[in-house]
């Protein structure tokens, strides 16, 4: 088969049941393995079920706390800095954003930051638990390895440090933004060679300052900034925001997650969420964000560009594509996935 496609439900449950048998509490590893195959049917394919082997080796080699103690640290009226005890990041993550939401209902506004955490998947997954209770969601992160040199140097300093947004509308698909400060998140490296493609030109550059094409390669480069030396300069305050601010780690403190799998990464995150309700009627508010989007896909195209796109549209049709015919996986990701079960002593994943 040139390519496997999955049910949602059968994602969910391999990832579970693999989690389980590493040791995760069983309500826990339900969590895990929701938020897991909710990344991979929006379409956010390298932070999904492509992460769950590297997972299993931070697991295994004692790297993460499967039984960690996520507690409130430091709280006021409209912010709390939650302590995850290293621990598998989406349980960090999302008890962050709930307890952001829950503030957010009574004082409009709250943000919650992390420290001590782990890779918690892409940053819309949690930007995007706001809009169930019509409010605006913004998440920023410190990426788990550092890919960004400062603007001119050769040393890799910064991460990808993504930033994700995500604003209910009334009848139009909701507007969720979540773009890494690089050109291309490293998850869209690792998928380009698991998938065995070559990345395009633009996303990496070598040391000699030359494009990167072949991900296999990757070590040999760094990835490029959004917009030059702005997106260089962004990746440094969504750093300090989501990683100094809350005791997290920043520049030589990051550890590269992808080779070294025993230190605590101490990774930090913060969490935003915004009430529309309390500067004026919420139904107003959605309406509003309608028009604006009818307005912005309506507007006159340039010769060739067949439609218009906002922010979340793709990823909204990705996730109908895949809930009518299954997440796409890669072969290559099929076999590892497939030696982690032999290994674990799972059932195998089922295909459509």
């Amino acid at each position: 088969m040139s390519e496997f496609r999955v049910s949602s439900s059968q994602l969910e449950s391999f990832i579970t049941q693999a989690m389980v048998s590493l040791g995760l509490p069983p309500e826990d590893a339900q969590t895990v393995g929701h938020l897991m195959a909710e990344a991979d049917m929006q379409g956010s394919d390298g932070h999904g079920v492509i992460r769950l082997v590297p997972y299993a080796k931070r697991i295994l080699a004692g790297g993460m706390n499967l039984k960690p103690n996520i507690r409130v640290v430091q709280e006021r009226t409209a912010m709390a800095l939650i302590d995850g005890d290293n621990g598998m990041g989406h349980l960090v993550m999302k008890r962050a954003t709930e307890l952001a939401i829950q503030k957010a209902k009574s004082s409009g506004i709250a943000w919650v930051g992390s420290r001590l955490s782990n890779h918690a998947g892409p940053a819309s997954l949690y930007a995007r638990m706001a809009l169930q209770h019509d409010m605006i969601g913004l998440y920023f992160a410190v990426g788990n390895a550092n890919h960004l040199p400062p603007w001119g140097g050769l040393e890799m300093l910064l991460s990808t440090n993504p930033i994700a947004a995500a604003i209910p509308s009334g009848k139009e698909v909701p507007i969720v933004l979540d773009m890494a400060t690089t050109v291309a998140a490293y998850g869209k490296v690792k998928a380009k060679a698991q998938r065995g493609e070559m990345m395009p030109e633009g996303w990496m550059i070598d040391r000699q300052g030359k494009p990167l094409l072949d991900p296999t390669k990757s070590d040999e480069g760094f990835l490029l900034p959004i917009g030059g030396y702005k997106g260089y300069g962004l990746s440094l305050v969504v750093g300090i925001l989501a990683g100094t601010l809350n005791g997290a780690a920043m520049g030589s403190q990051v550890i590269d997650f992808n080779k070294d799998f025993v230190s605590t990464t101490n990774t930090g995150q913060a969490i935003a969420v915004i009430d529309p309700a309390a500067f004026g009627d919420i139904d107003e508010f959605k309406q509003n964000i309608d028009r604006l989007i009818q307005e912005l896909r309506t507007a006159e195209r340039m010769p060739g560009v067949d439609r218009i796109w906002l922010p979340g549209e793709q990823s909204h049709h990705k996730r109908l594509d895949h809930e009518t015919h299954g997440v796409v996986l890669a072969p290559g990701l099929v076999k590892q996935l497939n030696e982690l079960a032999a290994e674990r002593q799972i059932a195998p994943l089922q295909f459509l």
